[in-house]
């Protein structure tokens, strides 16, 4: 494989396109404005400043990154020459069936489809191509420069080939790829989010504040991140919509997201993207809790 195309430009997008180019392929971002590639593009071009501050990368290696990046507005036009496409994109199902099916469409026969999904069926999404032996999961960690996990989700037809292809790949450009089943939230958001939802529920009902929450899973539990803070920076809307999907997919009243985090996320409070959710992001360097949050 030599040439990827990235569906999405915004925080995975844009990480995983500036690892592949990072590691020698040219890479086609894709999205639907030139303003959101702009933003990617300058984003990657900022974590390339962070490495190479950090004595990991020189600034030639930065060049040649950037060089291997080409933006694209249009679909068809990014995906014709791309050996693998890696959707990014928001996590909705029908917007990915919709991308899907137009991947599809422009895409060459022998070409890879992944999706950075992290809780989509794999299978459902592959059932709008043609090709859903062609079809994978790639589910990158954020922030991805940074991150050595890539949860690898076979759908129910993808193909030994594809899937070591896939995995292959994930080695080549520095990663730990770990291999799953297609089932609701896989392995890392299966386990993840409802510690989560715990979280949020224990904050809701009063047992203790935002701050003693985290400081307890940090010091006791050895996590880098509290729960809540976690949340935060994954976005308390994609959040809901996981938990969505495992509530749905099982249909277990564990996954049931709490109504807290659902009036938050309809308020507009998504976390750090919106500049509020369990703290206050206004002075991402000294955050302080954004409000009283018990019954």
């Amino acid at each position: 494989m030599k040439k990827i195309a990235v569906i999405g430009s915004g925080t995975m997008g844009n990480g995983i396109a500036h690892v592949f180019a990072q590691y020698g392929y040219q890479v086609a971002l894709i999205d639907i404005s030139q303003a959101a590639l702009d933003k990617g593009l300058q984003t990657i071009a900022s974590n390339l400043d962070r490495q190479i501050k950090k004595g990991t990368l020189t600034e030639s290696q930065k060049t040649e990154t950037l060089a291997r990046l080409s933006p694209f507005t249009s679909l068809a036009e990014g995906v014709k020459e791309a050996d693998l496409v890696v959707e990014a994109a928001t996590e909705n199902v029908e917007l990915k069936l919709k991308i899907f099916a137009d991947m599809d469409t422009h895409t060459r026969p022998d070409t890879i489809l992944a999706t950075n999904t992290s809780s989509i069926s794999i299978t459902k999404i592959a059932s709008a191509t043609k090709r859903p032996e062609k079809v994978i999961g790639m589910h990158f960690m954020n922030p991805v420069p940074v991150m050595k996990l890539v949860e690898i989700i076979r759908g129910y037809l993808t193909s030994d080939e594809t899937t070591q292809i896939i995995t292959g790949l994930s080695r080549k450009i520095d990663k730990i790829p770990v291999e799953v089943n297609d089932y609701p939230g896989f392995v890392s958001n299966r386990i993840l989010m409802p510690m989560i939802n715990e979280a949020i529920y224990t904050l809701w009902e009063g047992v203790a504040g935002v701050q003693e929450i985290d400081e307890v899973m940090k010091l006791g539990m050895a996590h880098p991140m509290g729960p809540l803070h976690l949340a935060d920076f994954i976005g308390l809307d994609v959040c809901l919509a996981i938990l969505n999907v495992l509530y749905e997919g099982f249909g277990n009243s564990k996954y049931a997201p709490c109504p807290l985090l659902v009036n938050m996320v309809q308020a507009g409070h998504k976390g750090a993207k919106s500049g509020q959710g369990f703290y206050d992001w206004s002075n991402p360097k000294e955050l302080k809790v954004a409000r009283q949050f018990t019954k």
